[in-house]
């Protein structure tokens, strides 16, 4: 059921990824002018993703009519495929972000979705499907759900579940989302919505992310605290001073307790570059532009917390492992559990963007 009060008003709070989660959802890729060769290799990718988290808790794959028996054919038995519309594969953004309460109840949020611009600069159009699949999934789930009245996606918002709320300027203040609201009328809505009492704005977010800068392409929370950084020593790259603006920022700001934000810098893979062959593959299209020789971009921080497991993805060989053994120093109590994604990358995203974890919480 569709509600016309806020999470705030019913006691409803957005929990950290870290937090305890019982399921993970995803949407199988197949779009022609995102997905290189019919889509066949990225879905490999996915099916690796999905069958892996599927070790930890439960997955559900969305997919579409014809491409059920594809889908079925690559992931595991107990990964669990329920058919619906929609128009690309980007569950972070396109599913319901889930709140809970004190007594453990979850209800979603329907964010409004214009494909990260709409007439300003969307990269795909029609996008109604993906509009409309956060408050589907709800049903499925069986839980109630918030339909909110201005454009977010849920890979453009990190938290640490106790208030306080990650982003970047460039990407909420973007002219395609919510142009007729200023930045004080975002953080009340972040706050009626996602009961967030602090919000720390970085500058920008990594350098040709395609979305305008999300924030979990930049950074990733890993605890109270505590955040990874996107970090490269290379003054030349253009994300040098975009990850120098985001230190700055960070090391200036208290969270919502009042603590001091501990900074971990991950290194960026590459630069990547999307190759000929692979552009070559993908089908043309007016918003998303695929180019042989164009900067992708590639980050470690685009990982998932799912129960003391990390999926993170594997980019480069001359990086993976010092990401890796980072992230293991950071979090000794976690497996972190590489999974080769350079083909999820060429659509313009990686892990934490292709997946929502489900908290626990009353209903399934």
């Amino acid at each position: 059921m569709e509600l016309v009060t806020t999470p705030k008003q019913d006691g409803f709070t957005f929990p950290a990824e870290f937090a305890t989660q019982q399921a993970v959802w995803l949407a199988w890729p197949e779009r022609q002018d995102n997905w290189r060769n019919d889509a066949k290799p990225a879905q490999q990718a996915f099916a690796r993703v999905a069958n892996a988290i599927n070790r930890v808790v439960p997955v559900t794959v969305v997919v579409s009519e014809r491409q059920q028996q594809e889908a079925r054919d690559q992931l595991a038995p107990s990964v669990h495929v329920e058919v619906m519309t929609y128009n690309d594969a980007w569950m972070r953004d396109i599913g319901p972000t889930i709140v809970t309460n004190a007594e453990g109840e979850k209800r979603g949020i329907s964010w409004r979705f214009n494909a990260w611009g709409g007439e300003f600069n969307g990269l795909y159009a029609p996008w109604s499907d993906d509009d409309k699949l956060a408050a589907k999934i709800c049903e499925r789930l069986g839980i109630d759900h918030y339909r909110a009245p201005f454009v977010l996606e849920g890979g453009a918002i990190h938290t640490d579940g106790e208030g306080t709320l990650y982003t970047t300027a460039e990407c909420l203040l973007s002219p395609g989302r919510n142009p007729e609201l200023s930045q004080d009328d975002i953080e009340q809505y972040l706050a009626d919505y996602l009961g967030i009492t602090k919000v720390i704005w970085l500058p920008k977010g990594l350098f040709n992310d395609e979305t305008d800068g999300h924030v979990d392409n930049l950074l990733h929370v890993i605890a109270p605290g505590r955040v990874v950084l996107s970090w490269t020593e290379d003054i030349n790259d253009p994300q040098y001073l975009i990850s120098r603006e985001a230190l700055r920022v960070l090391v200036n700001s208290l969270d919502a307790k009042g603590r001091t934000i501990e900074v971990i810098k991950l290194p960026i893979p590459g630069p990547l570059y999307l190759q000929e062959h692979e552009a070559a593959g993908i089908a043309p299209s007016h918003g998303m532009k695929r180019h042989a020789g164009e900067r992708l971009g590639g980050s470690y921080a685009n990982f998932l917390m799912i129960n003391k497991t990390v999926f993170l993805p594997e980019l480069d060989s001359l990086t993976d492992s010092m990401a890796k053994s980072i992230l293991q120093n950071a979090l000794p109590d976690y497996n972190i559990v590489g999974i080769p994604t350079r083909e999820v990358l060429l659509g313009g995203g990686n892990i934490h963007c292709i997946t929502q974890q489900i908290p626990v919480g009353g209903a399934a």
